[in-house]
């Protein structure tokens, strides 16, 4: 393979300024329209699932066996990681991310129109399952090939800052699910909300689908992986050789990458779900706050992060990537025993602050993640490798995030926050851990992979 660097210079490589804008924006807009429907479930979960679709058992309880649905999605994620990743080093990123958001927004709209308990009883948690089930598969195969396609059309030099806007996509997208709860909040009763406005968002997905395939279908495939494509190719056929097996390969290969990825995950997916999702329920049944309050505190929260996280992914550029993520596993292994105090307050600026600071901290995790993880892997196992990293750590981070935390809290007169505060901090240890045993990569080619060297051989 060849192993110059992307430069703006270097016509043959580098698809200008422009090609690169239509690029992200592309992996950013589908980004967007995907974790808006994910996280819609999660804010959902935390407000009514417990109530519509779970009948009698209702009030915490009842959010709790929400919160284990919401988990399934996660369980999801690291098979559609491999098979979305599979298909994307074989196939490409471009086709695997228009399917993986075609899935995203049937799943989601599906969800819209599902009967309650009270109309078909056990069959209602059970088709919400089904929904949720897809919607993991779906954004397990999205983020490894949004992030990739920002990754390998970038410069070395500008990677950080590139590829960080498929991570701020993430925020745009806990934006727009977090903005339509707040609107319906504002203007509806709560018993109208319970009784059908749920629906509405579920149902306005269908849009941003429409939107997000149209921006996807007009990028071209990564250069990156073309040119590692038909050379691995190139060497399998001299050799007599079948295809390799992407997954078998980053086992073989990248095996010390993939446990450093999915300890970088831990504080960062953790403490995030504990800012956006968990506060929903503590404010409500704990705290005894309006919804309202504690939305419209995620909704700027999340306007501030969207423009955070590219910021902080040009910095990491020119500082590197480890220093950044240290700064945010110590840090919110940290604030989070601050924040639960802070939103007990009942003050709409003091939560506030409690969410704004979370959420920055947490983005000098998330924003030099995605080129940190595509710096990792060689080319022709890059999507398999990084979206496996990535997706299996969601099993014991975000996944179980809002049931540990949920139980730690214990009686809603009483909330244990220490508990989780110390939950955090063991992940934040964890995150440091995994981060000192990585290699700065910062500035890095993209041009190598451990796979084609060894076809060589």
């Amino acid at each position: 393979m060849t192993t110059h660097a992307q430069t703006a210079d270097d016509p043959g490589t580098d698809p200008g300024r422009r090609s690169i804008v239509r690029i992200v924006g592309a992996s950013l807009v589908g980004t967007a329209v995907e974790w808006y429907d994910f996280f819609l479930f999660g804010s959902a979960a935390a407000l009514v699932f417990g109530e519509v679709f779970f009948g009698e058992i209702g009030g915490t309880n009842g959010t709790l066996y929400a919160f284990m649905t919401y988990a399934l999605g996660f369980v999801a994620r690291p098979l559609g990681g491999i098979v979305f990743g599979h298909f994307g080093d074989k196939v490409g990123r471009k086709t695997m991310l228009v399917v993986s958001l075609l899935m995203m927004g049937l799943g989601t709209f599906a969800i819209g129109l599902l009967p309650t308990y009270a109309a078909i009883g056990i069959f209602a948690p059970i088709l919400l399952v089904v929904c949720r089930l897809i919607q993991g598969f779906a954004v397990g195969g999205e983020w490894g090939g949004a992030v990739l396609m920002a990754a390998e059309h970038g410069r070395d030099d500008q990677r950080g800052f590139w590829s960080s806007w498929p991570q701020a996509g993430v925020a745009l997208g806990n934006l727009l699910a977090t903005g339509v709860l707040w609107v319906l909040a504002a203007v509806q009763s709560d018993e109208a909300f319970l009784e059908w406005g749920w629906r509405v968002p579920f149902l306005l997905s269908a849009v941003l689908v429409i939107l997000g395939l149209w921006v996807r279908l007009s990028i071209e495939e990564s250069p990156v992986f073309t040119e590692a494509k038909a050379e691995l190719e190139a060497k399998a056929a001299d050799a007599g050789s079948p295809g390799q097996m992407p997954l078998l390969q980053v086992i073989r290969s990248y095996p010390r990458e993939v446990l450093i990825a999915m300890g970088m995950r831990m504080a960062e997916n953790i403490s995030y779900y504990i800012f956006t999702v968990v506060v929903l329920t503590y404010a409500a049944d704990f705290a005894d706050l309006d919804k309202s309050i504690i939305l419209k505190a995620l909704l700027i929260g999340a306007a501030i992060q969207f423009f955070v996280v590219p910021a902080i992914g040009a910095l990491s550029d020119r500082v590197g990537r480890r220093p950044l993520y240290l700064i945010g596993a110590v840090g919110v292994g940290v604030w989070t025993f601050v924040f639960f105090d802070l939103v007990d307050t009942g003050s709409p600026n003091l939560i506030l602050l409690a969410v704004v600071v979370g959420l920055v901290l947490h983005s000098f995790m998330y924003a030099p993640q995605a080129a940190f993880f595509s710096e990792l892997f060689g080319t022709t196992v890059r999507y398999t490798g990084a979206s496996v990293g990535y997706q299996l750590a969601s099993i014991f981070a975000g996944a179980l995030a809002p049931i540990i935390a949920l139980k730690l809290l214990g009686d809603v007169n009483d909330g244990n926050t220490t508990a989780v505060g110390v939950y955090v901090a063991v992940a934040s240890v964890i995150t440091v851990a995994a981060v000192l045993f990585a290699k700065e990569t910062s500035g890095s080619s993209l041009r190598h992979d451990r796979v084609v060297e060894d076809a060589k051989v």
